[in-house]
């Protein structure tokens, strides 16, 4: 394999809803480039970047995959990313590795909720990029009405520098505004291969009309460039594509390709313009000034290889076995086996320049998002700003004995995914798992099997109730256990009373005279805390309340810690019961994004789960919503809220606080709770 220098590398990564056509156009690229062996297909399960089993059984990809194109001297390095948003988080990923992006639009299906919210990333990286109408051959294909959608969509800067040759099965060619060439395409054609033949009749208007529009776009981001177009004067062809890629950089016009993948159609431009348009990582600076920085951006599980590193490498060079410093976990690491990847096959090189990406196996103590440099010159990068988790819920193994390879499956998972969380709540009794949406968690449950062995599946997640006291009471707890021999005796008078809500236990000694021992009464304490901990409405932990203990009596022989300790726990069960105990249950703040239109359903969904209404406001191209609801209304909320909005709301959830529950509620629980408990005993 070539070595190529940093002028020569472009570091693309293709974006776009599901089912837009990315994975396909990425493999048709390797292929037009001839540096891949075959042109595969999604409905085959054989294309060059949606390699897993699970990818290959959904017919879509799930994970961030890597390829290459060699064209005009350049190493093209293929960032391809899932559409869906359940894997959004390679999407992100993906781009904080790339310079720059093809933005993957149906030619049927025009903008969706997966373009938006990778435009919406591009945007806050400030990444150059293209958009390329994809399925153009599709019936119903139709480029004017997806032309007209990212403009009123995506962006106004849209300028089209392709013209197609008829739409859907009619589709046979392409006339390029760059260069005025009509490219007519004939069934059969390998490598997109095509004549140049005169602009049809019927074309010309329209080809008068985008070229104008083209030249006038460019021309107006220049001084120089406008006052030679207002003169009527030509631009040279090199002068213009600089000018369209310093536009572009600058973030003033998004040039609009199209084609067809499956048929090749429009492929041999892209890859040029790509050469063409896209900046070097010689053209761009470094995150820091080091004389070596590199990052993993990805962790993929292979079978009988182990853990294969994926790295973007900003600064320096690196040879086959060459020791970094991975400045993390300050360990070093040697890289044998340094390679690129194309598809899931690993291709060793001897070097890799700054601005190229690369692979390597078996690293022992490097992770996703770590970053490695030179020992002598240590650099960390922030963390990739990650979207945080959506949904939760439980997971349980199907077989006894499997809890063991669960924790060690979720973990390998977690580090290939670092979107996904796990944790074991021990109140709960419960392992929870944390993702963006049911999709996700099919695929991690598919994962556990497949990879680890582990059988499990969903559960509902326990809701962390809590309980309370509205009033105060006071009484007695004695224990007193005579049985021959020595004797148990413990008496203890207690009052209990209410604490505002969050200001936690608290317990007072108020004997006097020594009816109790001194050395007795932490363990009145204790046994009024142990109680607690079951409540006295539905099982759970009291909180927020004051005891006091101010009488009682003992005996010289049968008294010690455990009889008062005995006598507290009783005395907490009888009089906590007559202090008009209360369940809490836990509130959860949400903010919801949704579409303005659809707006009045997000909320009557909110409020339809006891939730309270804080206020409405605009967020750029979507309406922010904020409500405080209950937690145990709150499951596969994700689910509901995608559904409603077709997949463009997103939302977000922050612990709020304890509230008492409604009566209704108080009874479900505590019915629930008892029925658990008979079936426990």
């Amino acid at each position: 394999m070539k070595v190529y220098g940093s002028n020569n590398i472009r570091n693309v990564a293709f974006v776009g809803h599901g089912a837009s056509g990315k994975t396909s156009l990425v493999d048709a690229l390797a292929w037009v480039s001839g540096s891949s062996r075959r042109h595969g297909g999604i409905k085959e399960g054989t294309t060059l970047t949606d390699y897993s089993p699970d990818e290959i059984a959904r017919q879509h990809s799930i994970n961030l995959a890597l390829g290459f194109a060699e064209w005009m001297d350049t190493k093209l390095n293929l960032i391809d990313t899932p559409g869906y948003l359940d894997y959004f988080g390679e999407v992100v990923t993906g781009l904080h590795a790339a310079d720059a992006a093809v933005v993957v639009v149906s030619g049927t299906s025009g903008v969706e909720v997966g373009t938006e919210k990778a435009w919406e990333v591009l945007d806050q990286l400030h990444l150059p990029r293209v958009l390329f109408v994809s399925l153009m051959d599709k019936e119903h294909a139709d480029f004017e009405r997806v032309f007209m959608d990212l403009k009123a969509h995506l962006t106004p800067r849209v300028v089209p520098v392709e013209i197609p040759i008829g739409d859907g099965p009619d589709f046979h060619g392409i006339i390029n505004l760059f260069s005025g060439h009509c490219h007519q395409y004939t069934k059969g054609a390998l490598k997109g291969e095509g004549d140049v033949v005169p602009i049809p009749p019927e074309f010309q208007g329209r080809y008068r009309e985008y070229s104008e529009h083209l030249t006038e776009a460019v021309a107006s981001t220049d001084d120089d460039l406008i006052e030679r177009y207002l003169t009527g004067e030509e631009i040279p062809r090199e002068q213009f594509i600089g000018a369209v890629k310093q536009a572009m950089l600058a973030g003033q016009i998004v040039p609009l390709f199209c084609g067809s993948a499956p048929l090749t159609y429009g492929l041999r431009t892209l890859l040029r313009k790509m050469v063409e348009l896209f900046p070097s990582p010689a053209e761009l600076a470094p995150p820091a000034d080091t004389p070596l920085l590199g990052r993993v951006f990805k962790t993929i599980s292979e079978p009988h290889v182990g853990d294969v590193s994926l790295f973007r490498l900003f600064a320096g060079e690196l040879r086959n076995g060459d020791e970094v410093w991975n400045a993390e976990h300050e360990v070093p690491e040697k890289l044998n086996h340094l390679s690129i990847q194309q598809g899931k096959e690993r291709i060793e090189v001897a070097q890799l320049c700054a601005g190229d990406i690369g692979s390597v196996a078996k690293l022992k103590d490097t992770h996703t998002g770590d970053t490695f440099c030179r020992r002598d010159a240590p650099v960390r990068l922030p963390p990739i700003p990650l979207p945080e988790a959506e949904t939760t819920s439980a997971v349980v193994v199907k077989q006894r004995g499997e809890e063991d390879k669960l924790a060690a499956g979720l973990h390998k998972l977690h580090e290939e995914d670092p979107t996904f969380h796990f944790e074991y709540n021990s109140e709960l009794g419960q392992t929870l798992i944390h993702g963006m949406g049911e999709r996700h968690f099919e695929t991690i449950l598919q994962r556990l099997e497949r990879k680890y062995g582990v059988h499990a599946e969903l559960a509902r997640p326990r809701v962390a109730y809590r309980e309370t006291l509205k009033g105060k009471a006071e009484g007695q707890g004695k224990h007193k256990k005579q049985s021959g021999g020595r004797g148990q005796y413990g008496d203890c008078w207690i009052r209990i009373s209410p604490r505002p809500r969050g200001a936690g236990y608290e317990f007072v000694d108020s004997i006097v005279g020594g009816v109790i021992p001194n050395k007795y009464i932490p363990a009145v304490d204790r046994g009024v805390q142990e109680s607690a901990e079951r409540g006295v409405v539905a099982g759970y932990p009291m909180v927020d309340f004051r005891v006091e203990c101010y009488d009682g009596s003992y005996h010289d022989v049968d008294s010690n810690e455990m009889s008062f300790k005995m006598a507290g726990i009783l005395a907490f069960r009888n009089v906590a019961a007559k202090a008009h105990p209360v369940l809490l249950e836990p509130l959860v703040e949400v903010t919801a994004w949704a579409p303005d239109e659809l707006l009045g359903e997000v909320m009557g969904d909110l409020s339809a789960r006891r939730g309270q209404i804080l206020g409405t406001e605009p967020d750029g191209r979507l309406t922010k919503v904020r409500a405080i609801v209950p937690e145990a209304e709150l499951y596969r909320y994700s689910t509901t809220l995608h559904s409603i909005t077709h997949g463009r709301g997103t939302h977000r959830e922050k612990f709020h606080g304890y509230a008492e529950a409604p009566p209704e509620v108080t009874a479900r629980v505590a019915a629930e709770n008892g029925k658990e408990q008979a079936v426990a005993s």
